[in-house]
């Protein structure tokens, strides 16, 4: 499905559908953006960086994953503090950068990926997502619905925890098919414990 212009927020990480985001906000264009999202109640989308700073001009990904703000507050430092989580991922067909800086993009969402239960050969997958999520000291991880029978679900949560380089969590997004991500996320996992 073809969206209208996004409000873009190039990162230097990597949003998962279903995933939390913290960002503290501090540049006019972006306080702009959340306003807005908060009064129009919409998303912004997050691209991973390839190219550029997240203060300054930048270049990115073609997919990506829009975030929807689910709370906000203003810190001790007096800049604006926003969680936001995934939502759909989308592929970015044509950006534009406006004259207060924010980039826009025109978008087209992705489908959800197929509810498929992990296959047993993958439960050693589940087990280490869970001890891992049980011992986070995160809050936000405290908070989120666990749907450990979820492939898709299990996989993003495994990409945005495991130690894994920008390129390789950006990979494992971009995967359309559950299962293969998880047969990626179990070769990693395998490199790592070598």
């Amino acid at each position: 499905m073809d969206k209208a212009w996004l409000p873009l927020f190039p990162l230097k990480s990597v949003l998962f559908p279903c995933g939390p985001l913290k960002l503290r906000i501090f540049e006019p264009r972006y306080l702009a953006m959340i306003s807005s999202c908060l009064r129009e109640n919409s998303g912004f989308g997050v691209l991973l960086i390839t190219d550029g700073e997240e203060a300054g001009n930048s270049e990115t990904v073609a997919t990506g994953t829009i975030a929807k703000i689910v709370d906000w507050d203003q810190g001790r430092d007096c800049l604006l503090g926003i969680t936001a989580e995934g939502q759909q991922k989308f592929r970015l067909n044509s950006s534009e950068k406006r004259a207060d800086g924010l980039y826009i993009g025109k978008v087209q969402e992705i489908s959800d990926e197929p509810n498929i239960p992990v296959p047993d050969k993958y439960a050693h997958l589940v087990n280490i997502l869970k001890e891992v999520l049980d011992t986070l000291d995160v809050p936000i991880y405290k908070n989120i619905l666990k749907k450990y029978d979820n492939a898709a679900w299990v996989g993003h949560r495994l990409s945005e925890i495991m130690p894994l380089n920008l390129a390789n969590k950006q990979s494992s997004l971009a995967m359309d098919d559950p299962l293969e991500r998880l047969k990626f996320l179990a070769t990693m996992f395998a490199i790592k414990n070598k």
